[in-house]
């Protein structure tokens, strides 16, 4: 392939926001076998097992901890524990223990059991604050919905129906942004139903519908037809028990004292579940003046002030929201002159100081490649950290492969455009910045695309901006700040060391994604497989079905080779053993080959720097595409 000369970056001054250790502590604390050990062993003292399902849950080493039954690992059959399913096990007794010293299980199926009593209060805070899912349905689990559910920030489903729960649903759990599945139906609850779970319109997600609360009998409210009757009861008097004016009176005074003190709580508790519900209120907190002006890298036409990017947005309504991250909300800003970016409200990062995150800001403006989302500036307002980028018409990666309202997919011309852009872009960041640049948060969220579908990787260098959460180092890699679950190599979890072959891993996952259509987690096919788009592929390949893990929608029609050939790519990207795995370049290099006909890598033919300081691989001579 033809290349030109490119010069080298000198990137020094990204030296201490891209590389190091992810978690700083003194003493940073890692996962260890033995904690899963001791985790499965208590799991395995508090439950009765009638059939002997976890009779093999009996070794004194974790050597085989990921062979046993129910419980899967990080890919490869390497700890840590991951995901314990033991749905229609016909365990017994209450809420099992020794869950939290599973640092890093994120799913919990629990389903079709015998369990009773009530769901720990602190489940979220001590035991797994960091569960993505959780199902204890068809149980006979008593007592409250705990509150506490809504500290675990990144539950994707929450399955509770068919027990014997009581008392009222909290409305905080209906405000996590990742809530997609709820269901808490055939239960004994009352009261009404939260609007944090009928209007969802903030979190850019559909209200939960009837099905989710149905056979309730006290239960009422939208989205359920019965209507909740909150006339107040009617007083029983007796003349008999007025024994004088004076008492009446004090009576009286006491009575509207307390409802002058509910109807203050009232308004408060409302006032305050409003907040959460409406992210955008934020903006009208601004202290600083609206003036500000808004530091852009390229000098534009006209002076942009915070107050141009409040009004191109309707003050950062919620209608202007075009997605989320864990690194911040994302906005569409539309100016008068027609002009549209995109404005990022980062989350957590104002524990930094202003000439720090400006400095931060300086370097990455500087960084300029065709497939990277240009950061064109940033604005300080108080607490408020805003970035200002280009806007990518066509959203990103996920939202293309996963949309649900409709039917029209991705071409293969298209995703391996998209493959082969967003791996040149990477690759850039790897090999061509000296010390390289780690993205740490590769994931089909964080490749945009534009116009035309030519791939932007975004994301990159906001890790640092990013508070953790100090409870646990292990929210580090589940809660998407260095990396969404089901994208992060399994050494990760061991060392919190990030690394170029890390990047690899979790690109070698997108890679798996575009040729599927599958998501990361939750690959659920009829022959009973339930786990990681990974384990299911390797499955697969293994089994020389390798094509059955193709995109149904796209076989047939003159490509079957090229996706077979990608997804051999895919595979050596996620080799367990990180040196094993190709390099950014080398992963570059093969897909252009695949891609040769289609002459995607002519007009952004930039030349990578094939310096790295890993062993290489080898890897192009491995991958045939005849």
């Amino acid at each position: 392939m033809a290349r030109s000369a490119l010069m080298v970056t000198d990137c020094s001054l990204v030296m201490r926001l891209f590389l190091g250790l992810v978690w700083t502590q003194t003493v940073a604390m890692v996962v260890s076998d033995t904690d899963d050990l001791v985790c499965l062993q208590k799991f395995k003292e508090s439950v009765g097992d009638p059939l002997g399902l976890l009779a093999g849950w009996n070794e004194n080493t974790s050597a085989s901890i990921c062979d046993w039954h129910g419980v899967t690992c990080y890919g490869n059959n390497a700890p840590p524990v991951y995901f314990i399913q033991l749905a229609g096990s016909q365990l017994t007794g209450s809420f099992p223990d020794g869950l939290s010293s599973c640092k890093a299980l994120t799913r919990l199926d629990l389903s079709d059991n015998r369990f009773t009593g009530p769901i720990p209060q602190s489940l979220c805070s001590d035991v797994v604050p960091n569960l993505v899912d959780l199902d204890v349905s068809r149980n006979n689990i008593t007592g409250n919905i705990p509150p506490n559910l809504a500290r675990c920030f990144f539950l994707n489903n929450i399955m509770l129906n068919n027990n014997q729960l009581s008392g009222t649903i909290p409305a905080q759990i209906g405000i996590l942004d990742r809530l997609q599945k709820f269901n808490v139906s055939s239960n004994l609850l009352e009261g009404s139903i939260p609007s944090t779970f009928v209007d969802r319109e903030n979190e850019k997600l559909p209200g939960f519908d009837a099905s989710s609360f149905e056979d309730n009998p006290s239960l009422c409210g939208p989205p359920l037809r019965k209507i909740c009757d909150n006339r107040p009861a009617k007083r029983v008097t007796s003349a008999g028990i007025i024994v004088g004016s004076s008492i009446g009176s004090a009576s009286a005074v006491l009575a509207i004292g307390a409802l002058m003190f509910w109807l203050l709580i009232h308004r408060t508790n409302k006032a305050e579940a409003a907040m959460l519900r409406d992210e955008s209120k934020w903006a009208k907190r601004i202290r600083g003046p609206k003036l500000i002006g808004v530091a852009m890298f390229e000098q534009p036409l006209m002076r942009i002030r915070l107050a141009d990017l409040m009004e191109a947005t309707n003050d950062f309504s919620k209608d202007a929201c075009i997605g989320s991250s864990p690194s911040g909300t994302m906005y569409r800003a539309e100016f008068r002159d027609g002009l549209v970016l995109a404005i990022k409200r980062l989350h957590g990062s104002s524990a930094h100081s202003e000439r720090q995150f400006r400095t931060e800001m300086d370097t990455l403006g500087q960084l300029k490649h065709q497939n990277l989302v240009p950061l064109l500036g940033y604005c300080v307002a108080g607490s408020e950290r805003l970035l200002v980028y280009k806007h990518m018409p066509n959203e990103s990666l996920k939202y293309q492969l996963h949309k649900t309202f409709e039917k029209v997919t991705l071409d293969w011309p298209t995703r391996l455009k998209i493959a082969i852009g967003a791996a040149r872009g990477l690759a850039w960041l790897h090999h061509t910045c000296n010390p390289r640049i780690i993205h740490r948060n590769i994931s089909a969220s964080s490749i945009q695309l534009d116009e035309e579908f030519e791939p932007k990787i975004t994301e990159f260098g906001l890790a640092r901006l990013m508070n953790t959460v100090p409870d646990t180092h292990i929210s580090t890699f589940v809660n998407g700040n260095f990396g969404d679950v089901g994208y992060v190599a399994p050494e990760y979890v061991r060392t919190l060391m990030a690394t170029t072959r890390g990047d690899v891993y979790s690109f070698g996952v997108v890679l798996l994604e575009l040729t599927t259509g599958q998501k990361p987690v939750d690959v659920l096919m009829d022959t009973g497989f339930k786990g990681l788009l990974v384990d299911w592929v390797g499955m697969l390949s293994a089994s020389g079905r390798i094509t059955d893990a193709m995109e149904r929608t796209l076989v047939g029609k003159g490509a079957d080779d090229e996706m077979k050939q990608v997804l051999k790519v895919g595979l050596l990207c996620v080799n367990s053993a990180a040196r094993e795995r190709p390099s950014m370049y080398e992963v570059y290099q093969l897909l252009c080959a695949i891609g040769q006909k289609y002459n995607f890598s002519d007009q952004h033919d930039d030349s990578l720097n094939m310096s790295d300081s890993g062993p290489r691989s080898g890897y192009e001579l491995v991958v045939s595409v005849s």
